[in-house]
């Protein structure tokens, strides 16, 4: 589909930006490294950039597509043999849905910026049927997915990602390669679930919360943030310093913190 001379006007509330830049284009099916038979789910195909690339390559794909006009356009351009079209919110989507015993999903997309972090926490409850995940998102989001303790990007987002996943940022993408062209750089990612987890966690639930506790207000001390779920002698029980600042702990520092705070009457609630 010639995306050029499509006149669907992109829609702001559905976070549109079509790609059009073929060098672009090519470099994400590239690095995706699909070959034939493969299970591919496109998440809003927008127009179609990356859609016939792909179909050339696995010979049939499904995606999900919120917005009702562009699934009647892709009706339009895709028979049912090549293309299985799904007109959902990708953020309430069960990918289940799409897999037979056994089978995994190579999930792609170009994801609105409006939605990423969602979408991808989304994605990241499902990832028993999720071989690999390569997503577009806006350049900053990229960097704190795979930020590493110390940097000024590493946050929940970070941990939470890196905890279900490994997290590799492929390359950056301008504002030149889009229509309309956003306000802000992107860049492509790579998120592969790990087969095994890197870290223990007792409670996944709990893990979160200590997580979102602690960078809720990052320039604190852990001993500030933290002080509702646990005192500075449990802290300091598990090796880690009460004065530190969340963004210097590691995965594992925060299972270790997550894993005492299990045995905390209120924290469940």
């Amino acid at each position: 589909m010639n995306q050029q001379n499509d006149s669907h006007r992109a829609r702001k509330r559905f976070g549109q930006n079509f790609l059009h830049d073929q060098q672009v284009i090519q470099r994400i099916v590239s690095s995706l490294r699909a070959k034939p038979g493969d299970r591919i789910v496109e998440i809003g195909p927008g127009l179609g950039a990356l859609t016939q690339p792909l179909i050339d390559i696995v010979g049939k794909i499904d995606v999900v597509e919120i917005d009702r006009d562009l699934v009647a356009r892709l009706q339009q351009h895709y028979s049912p043999e090549v293309m299985t079209i799904h007109s959902h919110d990708a953020l309430k989507f069960d990918f289940h849905t799409l897999v037979t015993t056994g089978e995994k999903l190579r999930i792609i997309g170009n994801l609105p910026y409006n939605i990423s972090t969602p979408l991808l926490f989304h994605l990241m409850e499902q990832l028993d049927v999720v071989q690999d995940i390569h997503c577009m998102l806006q350049k900053e989001v990229v960097e704190r997915m795979a930020a590493k303790p110390g940097d000024s990007a590493y946050g929940r987002l970070s941990i939470m990602l890196q905890y279900h996943c490994d997290v590799v940022k492929l390359f950056n993408v301008g504002p030149g390669a889009f229509h309309p062209a956003p306000k802000v750089d992107s860049a492509v990612a790579r998120l592969t679930p790990h087969t095994t987890k890197p870290t223990h966690v007792n409670d996944e639930k709990i893990f979160s919360k200590v997580v979102n506790q602690a960078f809720s207000q990052r320039r604190k001390t852990l001993r500030n943030c933290l002080k509702t779920l646990l005192s500075a002698e449990q802290i300091e029980s598990c090796n880690i310093d009460p004065t530190a600042r969340p963004e210097t702990l590691s995965l594992s520092d925060f299972a270790k913190l997550s894993n005492i705070t299990v045995d905390s009457p209120d924290i469940s609630k």
